[in-house]
């Protein structure tokens, strides 16, 4: 079977880890992702990570409680390592090799980020997880994602998330809420729906890097975008809005 992309990048929240559960990791949810991304490993696709820490700890909610906002995203960004650790022993136990880039420097436990090395190990069949978010604090994980997928010149950005696309109104709240096959980042910013921040969506726009929403509970969902169905909603500069 011929493939969509040569080297993709794939978001992975920290709430989908979760699964069911109230807070932490799910092992059968991240057993499960592990077995689809060696189905895409094995079709020499190259696959990049981004993992957010949204189960452990929300910047955000630590620095609304009255936490510094800097060290509430510091606080988040390790949390993201402890994810990209977890999903890393998921996929080394079932002989995918993997390696974990942190933006913050954690040497006995992870490389740090740098962009060559990331880069040789997609070319060599590795998946790479990027942890630590950007290194940066007040810039999300969606932005992370969207800037390591520039870097490595990834073909396309897949979201991974909790619903099968985006839509004109909150389906949960709305039963008529529509849902987008595709999008422009026009589009997006201007109705500001909250695909990813608009940072990230502008750093996508920039260097025209797509953008695929879909639904991550669905079982080879993963596969299926990366072997280029059409599933979700694709935002893009040239997609009709429909």
């Amino acid at each position: 079977m011929g493939t969509a992309y040569r080297r993709v990048l794939l978001k992975l929240s920290g709430e989908a880890l979760m699964g069911d559960l109230a807070y932490g990791i799910d092992p059968n949810i991240v057993q499960t992702i592990a077995e689809e991304i060696a189905e895409v490993i094995n079709t020499g696709i190259q696959l990049a990570i981004v993992v957010g820490g949204g189960n452990i700890f929300r910047g955000i909610k630590g620095s609304a409680a009255g936490m510094d906002r800097a060290t509430a995203d510091y606080i988040g960004m390790i949390a993201t390592v402890m994810n990209a650790m977890t999903l890393q022993d998921a996929l080394e136990r079932i002989g995918v090799p993997t390696r974990v880039q942190t933006a913050i420097s954690m040497q006995e436990v992870a490389e740090p980020y740098i962009r060559r090395r990331a880069i040789r190990h997609l070319e060599k069949n590795r998946v790479v997880i990027f942890g630590a978010g950007s290194g940066n604090p007040f810039f999300t994980t969606d932005t992370t994602a969207a800037l390591r997928a520039a870097e490595i010149n990834a073909d396309v950005v897949f979201k991974a998330t909790k619903v099968d696309g985006v839509y004109d109104s909150d389906p949960k709240i709305n039963p008529e809420a529509r849902r987008y096959q595709s999008l422009t980042y026009s589009h997006v910013l201007t109705q500001d729906l909250k695909v990813m921040d608009s940072t990230a969506i502008a750093l996508c726009k920039d260097n025209s890097i797509p953008i695929v929403v879909f639904d991550l509970s669905v079982r080879g969902n993963i596969y299926r975008a990366v072997m280029g169905e059409s599933i979700g909603t694709t935002v893009g500069e040239s997609c009709e809005v429909s």
